[in-house]
């Protein structure tokens, strides 16, 4: 929703449909009570696994033109009416081109209490600090730019990070970064897998 630096005052929308090829598919509509809140089946870590979305009673109200033009928590550019509170995009499914819309910003689809970090894409600002498998830290974490900082526990497994909040966090995303800090210094980030 903001403009990339490295391309100039051109917002992420429109460069990315001019990168992507545009392909219409189904905007579907989940219930805010959830059949049974099921994950992802197979997933390397159940407790970070993103949910099945696929699974949950759902109903068609729009058509898009590509999954990947959507982000988990977004709100604008869905083009569909006629609800009583805002919808917004709780997940998206780029192998069937289908985006996943809830309503509300209180809808459970937005909130999930773990990520993982793919071991590849963990990096830290000091070696030093780097932990070892098995090992588990307190720190505070953000996983969007300017978010307060969140408490986390931290767990090193052979499938990669664990991070588990205190609080449900809204909008965990794949491929975007999460970074820790202790008293506000940064010590290290990865990016999310799921």
């Amino acid at each position: 929703s903001q403009g990339l630096c490295f391309i100039g005052k051109v917002k992420l929308p429109v460069f990315l449909q001019q990168q992507l090829e545009a392909k219409e598919g189904n905007i579907q509509y989940v219930e805010k009570t959830p059949v049974e809140r099921t994950l992802v089946e197979n997933y390397a870590v159940t407790e970070a696994a993103p949910y099945d979305l696929g699974s949950q009673e759902s109903r068609t109200v729009g058509q898009h033109s590509g999954a990947h033009f959507f982000t988990i928590g977004q709100r604008k550019g869905l083009h569909v009416g006629g609800m009583k509170e805002p919808l917004f995009v709780i997940g998206t499914d780029t192998e069937e081109n289908i985006v996943y819309v809830g309503e509300g910003d209180e809808h459970w689809g937005l909130y999930r209490s773990a990520l993982l970090v793919n071991p590849a894409e963990i990096h830290w600002v000091d070696s030093k600090d780097e932990m070892s498998l098995g090992e588990k830290r307190n720190y505070d974490v953000r996983i969007r730019y300017r978010q307060p900082l969140q408490k986390a526990e931290l767990e090193m497994t052979s499938e990669g990070m664990i991070v588990r909040f205190e609080e449900p966090q809204r909008g965990i995303a794949a491929g975007q970064f999460v970074a820790w800090y202790t008293e506000s210094q940064l010590v290290g980030s990865g990016v999310i897998d799921a």
